[in-house]
């Protein structure tokens, strides 16, 4: 029974995914056969992605992969991760109840509005999927208490991992079948003490006098060491937004609101989109086709392999959009490729753990796609900005491998024509995919989503009828389901952060923030380096995809204030975010390198300071060089 309700689950989000795909393939067709679009497809894709990010959200929470801070890993084992992860679930599941009610209420309140979403759709039907969501995570937040207490790091093939992270590990007690009598009773406790944070939410929402009027340093206290403890990121976030909005006596629905609103924009389909054609990539033999044509043509340089690896985890990255999956599944064949060509295994380590994130800021990449949704500019302005900066950020780190093979008299590949003309070939079907997407949206041709679609279902063609690498019965099911676990991790993540920005606005932080800044610092380029510090720090405390909802906002005003380019303002923060990953301790680069690569942390974070510093000084570069970024735009006559 358990097992059939799993397989509906995954099966319904699924499907909600694969018409996703559909819908706006279906529209370009139309359009172009009979002048005129689909009725209601817009909307129905939109609403469609807040069911695929919520039920992937809740599908994430049943397996443990719901993101997290790594902290909790760092805490002893014994009674004190046993008490940081009852804490954990505990406000998790608090947070949830509470949000719960707020998309209760709000769909509520749409039901008896009595709108439609198009195709005679009810708009409260599609907002249903948020307190049903929420639900099913407090629940399960509870019911996982106990049971695993630590990350799983498990990312990519043959289990395509999480787009960003999966911080769910499981206690070594815990892998037998059987659990001792003892240990089944400590579980049932464990859930019986998490399962307080569900009470406790109910007892906030029957009395918010609670909340209302009183002072909220318990409360930060609360959510910094639930934080440390291992809460989801979104429980966090969200926690947060409740507990502010609710102390001035509005109800948690404001921030369900503010998720609705960022759920069914209108370019951000185009974000799952782009992950499933990431993920159909990740599942083929798509990386050792990339990797036998930048061999062929790079090798035969000095430190050729590590320029091949920077190369082929930046084109890696563009789709997959984040370091989970370019780390997890390139690192088994980059490393030892490296180690085997006379690599020192230190920068070895150090080069793959920066090349993770290469490629955020080239196009598709997915934080550029959200970064033009919460920043109200162009997606095709933002993809043109970060082509140069891209490109340094690569070529940089590409030198300094160019460096280590001349060090370390490394290896080359020679150079043979035949090779290099026969692996291009060979990988011609991938390398196109990048020209295909820009050549679609530029050509007017297709939106953000439509070209999003049209990228899935092309590297669907090219990984299982071109190649063959992909079975539609065995891996494409498990390729769909990873999908729309990672992206409900993230979306969930996105959705409760806008709530939280909407209070932040609403306190007008951002105009007190102007106010202070032109009041204190006078120079454009003491405020691009105040800008720069304060980016940096904010990627060392904050999960990319919570900074872009959360902090873009409040940074937007000021960049106008002092005159900057939207779009280079935009490259100077994924720039910044970027080189967040490999932030020492908590960079996420570091955590996934260390258990891909079974190395310690510190070791990690000792192995990859020279590329920090590397990017660093790339970053420096972006920020006072705006030509890097709107040299290409003013070209095109977009600047």
């Amino acid at each position: 029974m358990k097992r059939a309700l799993v397989r509906l689950e995954d099966l319904i989000a699924s499907f909600a995914l694969l018409v996703m795909v559909l819908l706006p393939l279906s529209e370009i067709v139309v359009r172009k056969a009979f002048g005129r679009g689909i009725p209601g497809s817009g909307p129905i894709v939109q609403h469609l992605t807040l069911w695929v990010g919520f039920l992937g959200a809740a599908i994430a929470a049943r397996d443990g992969k719901l993101l997290a801070l790594a902290t909790g890993t760092f805490i002893p084992a014994g009674r004190w991760r046993r008490a940081a992860g009852i804490l954990a679930a505990a406000f998790g599941a608090c947070a949830a109840t509470l949000l719960a009610w707020g998309g209760y209420q709000m769909a509520a309140a749409e039901r008896e509005v009595g709108a439609n979403i198009g195709a005679g759709i009810p708009t409260w039907i599609a907002q249903a999927v948020l307190p049903i969501a929420f639900v099913l995570i407090a629940v399960r937040l509870v019911w996982r208490c106990g049971v695993r207490l630590q990350p799983d790091l498990h990312v990519g093939p043959p289990r395509a991992g999480p787009h960003e992270t999966d911080l769910t590990v499981t206690h070594p007690d815990d892998r037998s079948e059987q659990l001792t009598a003892a240990r089944r009773g400590s579980v049932w406790i464990d859930r019986a003490l998490a399962s307080l944070g569900i009470a406790a939410g109910a007892l906030f929402l029957r009395v918010p006098s609670i909340l209302e009027g009183h002072a909220l340093w318990p409360g930060y206290v609360i959510v910094v060491l639930a934080a440390l403890a291992g809460t989801p990121l979104f429980a966090i976030l969200g926690g947060m937004a409740a507990l502010l909005f609710m102390h001035e006596g509005v109800t948690p629905g404001t921030i369900l609101i503010e998720t609705y609103s960022l759920s069914v924009s209108p370019t951000l389909p185009a974000i799952p989109l782009f992950t499933l054609a990431g993920f159909l990539l990740a599942e083929g033999h798509a990386s050792e086709r990339l990797l036998r044509v930048f061999r062929a043509f790079f090798g035969w340089i000095p430190g050729g392999t590590a320029v091949v690896c920077a190369v082929l985890c930046s084109f890696f990255t563009v789709f997959t959009g984040g370091s989970g999956v370019t780390i997890l599944a390139l690192g088994g064949v980059l490393f030892p490729a490296l180690i085997r060509d006379g690599y020192r295994e230190k920068f070895a380590l150090g080069l793959l753990t920066a090349s993770g994130s290469l490629g955020l800021l080239l196009p598709p990449a997915l934080p550029l796609i959200l970064y033009a949704v919460v920043a109200q500019i162009p997606i095709q302005d933002i993809f043109i900005g970060g082509i140069l900066p891209g490109i340094l950020l690569t070529t940089m780190i590409a030198g300094w491998g160019v460096r280590e093979g001349i060090v370390s008299k490394a290896g080359r590949h020679p150079f043979r024509g035949s090779e290099a003309l026969a692996s291009l070939w060979q990988a011609k079907w991938e390398l196109a995919m990048p020209v295909m997407v820009l050549v679609a949206m530029f050509s007017g041709l297709a939106t953000a989503v439509e070209a999003a679609a049209l990228t899935a279902l092309y590297a669907l063609v090219v990984q299982a009828f071109i190649h063959g690498d992909l079975s539609l019965t065995r891996d494409l099911p498990r390729a769909f389901a990873e999908c729309v676990t990672i992206v409900g991790g993230v979306l969930i993540i996105l959705g409760v952060a806008q709530g939280l920005t909407s209070y932040l606005v609403g306190a007008q932080v951002p105009s007190k923030l102007i106010e202070w800044a032109q009041g204190n610092i006078r120079s454009r380029l003491a405020f691009l380096l105040v800008l720069n510090l304060f980016l940096l720090a904010v990627g060392w405390l904050m999960e990319i995809w919570a900074a872009l909802v959360v902090v873009v906002p409040i940074i937007v005003p000021l960049g106008a204030a002092y005159a900057i380019h939207p779009v280079h303002l935009g490259i100077i923060f994924i720039a910044n975010l970027e080189l967040g990953f490999l932030t020492p301790l908590v960079g996420l680069n570091i955590f996934l390198a260390s258990y891909r690569f079974k190395r310690p942390v510190l070791e990690v974070c000792a192995a990859a300071l020279p590329m920090m510093a590397i990017l660093g000084i790339g970053v420096l570069v972006i920020t006072y060089v705006p030509w890097l970024t709107t040299g290409l735009l003013a070209l095109l006559g977009r600047g």
